[in-house]
């Protein structure tokens, strides 16, 4: 039996305008009526989420996000942060010069605030993600004892592919390096992935892997998607995504969502 479902946000329960469907809310709401843990896992920090939450009623005691791809395990009504694992200013300088030498943007992300780096070329991350707060900064004004959850790499898809394959194996050996989204490359702590987040927070729940059920669509999702019971891919995931996955469920345009838990939970 699902005990936990652990859902992403863009391109699997938002729909391709940044909705969600009456049918996906419907079924979420009958499947935590049921007592079944439903988890928003995203790269997004809390505070960009947080609407989300409100709509799907996801904000009592008992209610959980993963937040920054696993670097954070978090309750959702209070923001506790139950887990966490976050970068060194070292690590922070190491890969906006990687990135720098590039010619790519460099976001660095604490909590709800996010540091642009000087960078020539804009990055797309504050239209991307409009409910964080943005500054302009030097690398020498970062402070050693801030914070930092992730880097993000906000540019045009095409351009970023053509740059991300030119990073230093250094780099990519060293941190997490994987898209979001077709124009977000992110970089975390090395072990940091959604899986991670999920597994922690099973922990604490005592809920069993074969309990969980991971709903994504992009290369950031396959950790969750490989370790969860039931892994499913979204019709409009990623090839590696769905290569990975246990079960194909509908598109987000189609009520995806919705459609692989009602046949799983038996609620409609």
């Amino acid at each position: 039996m699902i005990q936990l479902i652990a859902i992403d946000l863009d391109g699997t329960l938002l729909k391709n305008d940044k909705t969600i469907s009456k049918e996906n809310k419907k079924v979420l709401r009958l499947a935590k009526e049921k007592g079944v843990k439903i988890v928003i896992t995203t790269g997004r920090p809390l505070k960009a989420i947080h609407h989300i939450l409100e709509e799907l009623n996801l904000l009592d005691e008992g209610d959980y996000s993963i937040t920054f791809n696993g670097g954070l395990v978090q309750k959702n009504a209070t923001g506790e942060i139950l887990d966490k694992i976050t970068m060194s200013l070292s690590s922070i300088q190491e890969i906006y010069q990687a990135l720098f030498s590039l010619h790519l943007p460099c976001d660095v992300v604490s909590d709800g605030e996010v540091y642009q780096l000087p960078s020539d070329r804009i990055s797309l991350y504050e239209a991307a993600t409009p409910f964080l707060n943005f500054h302009k900064v030097k690398p020498e004004e970062l402070q050693e004892t801030t914070i930092y959850n992730k880097i993000i790499c906000a540019t045009e898809p095409d351009y970023l592919d053509e740059k991300a394959a030119q990073l230093p194996s250094v780099i990519r050996e060293k941190y997490e390096v994987i898209k979001s989204r077709d124009i977000l490359l992110e970089f975390m702590p090395k072990g940091v992935t959604k899986a991670y987040g999920i597994a922690h927070l099973a922990e604490i729940l005592g809920i069993s892997q074969s309990e969980i059920m991971a709903i994504g669509d992009e290369e950031n999702d396959l950790s969750m998607i490989e370790y969860a019971g039931v892994g499913v891919a979204m019709a409009n995931a990623v090839p590696m995504i769905q290569s990975a996955a246990d079960v194909i469920t509908r598109s987000n345009e189609d009520d995806g969502v919705a459609h692989i838990i009602s046949q799983y939970l038996e609620v409609e």
